[in-house]
């Protein structure tokens, strides 16, 4: 990004890179617990749709809220506040991997059996979680 020698179609690609891996480390499944690939093989059923865990969080759950990506980011934005931004405000990688493994550890399904069915009730206890990592990506993006 900062190479004054890259070419604009270089230096875009690297913006992507790096929204990419930021977004990346605030999904907490992507802290990976190492025993079931980020969620991916704990398989669920999402409003009776079969998914694994890492897809609720990865998208389920953003998409439960209806909105284009474009008013989404518009309402997160408005609900930051300038003490959160403050808060919020570090540049440093080990501090955001360290608050996704504190959520990946809360984040699984009580359920003990195969597939547990997944809806209301945990959309309403983890859609805030979510929305809160998406707010302070985009600040520590900003960082």
């Amino acid at each position: 990004m900062r190479d004054p020698n890259a070419s604009r179609e270089e230096k875009a690609l690297a913006l992507k890179f790096i929204v990419h891996i930021v977004g990346d480390v605030h999904q907490p499944l992507h802290a990976g617990n190492g025993e079931d690939r980020g969620g991916n093989d704990v398989k669920v059923r999402w409003f009776g749709e079969e998914t694994n865990l890492h897809s609720v969080w990865d998208s389920k759950l953003i998409e439960s809220r209806n909105l284009s990506y474009t008013e989404y980011s518009h309402w997160l934005g408005r609900e930051i506040n300038p003490e959160q931004t403050i808060a919020w405000w570090t540049a440093d990688p080990q501090v955001w991997i360290a608050e996704s493994t504190t959520i990946r550890d809360r984040i699984y399904p009580a359920s003990s059996k195969a597939n547990p069915s997944l809806g209301y009730a945990y959309q309403y206890e983890n859609l805030g979680v979510a929305e809160t990592r998406l707010q302070q990506g985009g600040i520590r993006l900003a960082a």
